[in-house]
């Protein structure tokens, strides 16, 4: 009888789907809150941490499948650099979002996928084949065609370059972030969870000066005593962005654990049809032809790379038992199989 897989079918499917309604709940509601008050990204990103933070702490007192680490100094200076790129990521990706439309968003982050190519190459020292070099070309061409100048827009919904570069640093750590995972979850016993919490609570800790340098508590104290701000939407978006970030953050593990970093990226760029229609019917979003080729061959390239991938992949070497074969290096792999073997 032929082993089953490691991640079956349904498996990869749960987790991707539980990461794309979750990424489009987070990215909308984020959409709002900045919309509602553009002078508080940092304080708004550094809220959603501290409640991924303490959902994670109540959690873990409801069930023993959230196990929350111990503070250990060796563990956490290992984690520095994934907990460092994380929160770069995040703060480009929150001030990218707060200057672009909805829509065009996932048009700024469009070289999400042939970064990651990169990154992953380069961590891995291999080359990328002919088809997979030509779909990472497919999805940059789409992303020039969509920041390309376009005279059918409104000064008012032309993205600025600051917020351009911002999209373009966002997608670069993103894919740093999504290989320096699979290093990282041996310093935490191979758990997502406990990363997820070190990983936002470092977050915050690195965050908090920078919220105080920026002047946000001050600009806040300012907003309340203004009878033109909507209090409420802050506090709810907040509420909402740190519940769907926390689930987000488990997700978005997940889905590197049980695929690929690679593959992960293809979840993102799998949710950009809903993300239009939802942009041009709740924000009133303009979407020209161009954002519109744009998307359209972003998702051509990654639907041909992702082909591409399955193809390569169509025979794998079968999985030795207890190890992770999404684990990149030997002594990676020989960790968890000790682990294993102590559990059974």
């Amino acid at each position: 009888m032929a082993p089953q897989p490691e991640a079956g079918t349904l498996k990869v499917a749960a987790v991707v789907t539980f990461y794309m309604v979750s990424a489009l709940v987070m990215i909308f509601v984020n959409k709002a809150v900045l919309n509602n008050s553009p002078e508080l990204p940092l304080l708004f990103l550094l809220l959603q941490l501290l409640i991924a933070v303490v959902l994670l702490q109540v959690s873990a007192l409801f069930t023993k499948r959230i196990e929350i680490p111990k503070f250990e100094a060796g563990v956490a200076k290992s984690l520095i650099p994934v907990v460092s790129v994380n929160i770069i990521g995040l703060v480009f990706n929150t001030l990218c979002l707060k200057d672009v439309e909805a829509s065009f968003f996932q048009i700024a982050r469009g070289l999400v996928l042939p970064l990651t190519i990169v990154v992953s190459c380069a961590h891995t020292r291999t080359s990328p084949t002919q088809k997979v070099v030509i779909a990472a070309g497919i999805v940059t061409v789409g992303f020039m065609l969509g920041v390309a100048p376009s005279k059918d827009l409104p000064v008012s919904a032309i993205p600025s370059t600051l917020s351009l570069f911002y999209g373009v640093l966002s997608s670069l750590f993103i894919a740093i972030h999504a290989v320096l995972i699979k290093s990282s979850l041996p310093y935490c016993n191979n758990s997502t969870i406990q990363l997820a919490w070190w990983t936002n609570v470092g977050s915050a800790v690195m965050l908090l000066p920078f919220v105080f340098f920026h002047g946000e508590p001050w600009k806040l104290s300012e907003l309340y005593h203004s009878t033109a701000w909507d209090g409420s939407v802050f506090l709810w978006g907040s509420l909402v962005t740190g519940v769907f970030g926390f689930l987000l953050c488990v997700a978005g593990l997940l889905s590197i654990k049980v695929t690929s970093p690679i593959t992960h990226m293809f979840s993102s760029a799998a949710k950009s049809v809903l993300q239009t229609i939802l942009g041009v019917w709740l924000f009133k979003d303009i979407l020209t032809v161009n954002r519109a080729s744009s998307i359209l061959i972003i998702l051509g390239g990654t639907m041909f790379f992702t082909w591409v991938k399955s193809r390569e992949n169509a025979a794998p070497p079968p999985p030795r038992r207890g190890v992770d074969v999404e684990l990149g290096s030997p002594e990676e792999n020989a960790a968890l199989k000790s682990q294993t073997h102590e559990k059974q």
